[in-house]
């Protein structure tokens, strides 16, 4: 992350909270790539956040997906992320910004495999209780799949406009 991205500036570019973000990055990011088809090779992501107001892991994931599509690799799913939080302990939000995430309340940050169901990687920032898990995942991953239609909708849309060499916008693909 940029220094200059967050609210706390920071002196070293590479803090804890960084380094996590990497490593769950790494993690979410293998779980979908077709690393069997690249043998012998190395697939390098890189994510400068620029501006932040929270959800930095949620929109890393996102980004890094779009990006691995349109450089065309190989990849099972998309990997889509989305962060939830609970207002005044009873209210589970979606997608929180950063003034959210301060307010004291536990978030829940989610990486999924929207057409399998998998989950990639699941993060909470603080303890939740067990009666308020089930409403705050089921949140996060309601978010996971309204991301996952716009961006699906939007890429179909892109190689509809630039085709490819296998007519790929013009054929209808069930998968």
């Amino acid at each position: 992350m940029a220094t200059f991205s967050r609210s706390e500036r920071k002196r070293r570019p590479r803090d804890n909270k960084s380094a996590e973000l990497t490593l769950h990055l790494k993690q979410a990011m293998a779980t979908a790539i077709k690393t069997e088809l690249y043998p012998k090779s190395q697939i390098d992501i890189f994510v400068q956040v620029l501006q932040s107001d929270g959800g930095n892991y949620s929109v890393c994931v996102n980004a890094a997906t779009l990006a691995l599509i349109d450089a065309g690799i190989a990849m099972e799913e998309f990997v889509i992320s989305c962060t939830s939080s609970l207002a005044n302990g009873e209210t589970p939000l979606v997608d929180i910004s950063h003034l959210e995430e301060t307010m004291g309340g536990p978030s829940l940050t989610v990486a999924i495999l929207p057409i399998s169901g998998k989950i990639a990687m699941l993060e909470t920032s603080q303890r939740i209780h067990i009666n308020h898990l089930e409403p705050v995942l089921s949140e996060a991953i309601r978010g996971c799949r309204y991301i996952y239609e716009n961006l699906n909708k939007i890429i179909k849309k892109h190689y509809e406009e630039i085709g490819g060499a296998s007519n790929w916008g013009t054929e209808e693909y069930n998968i």
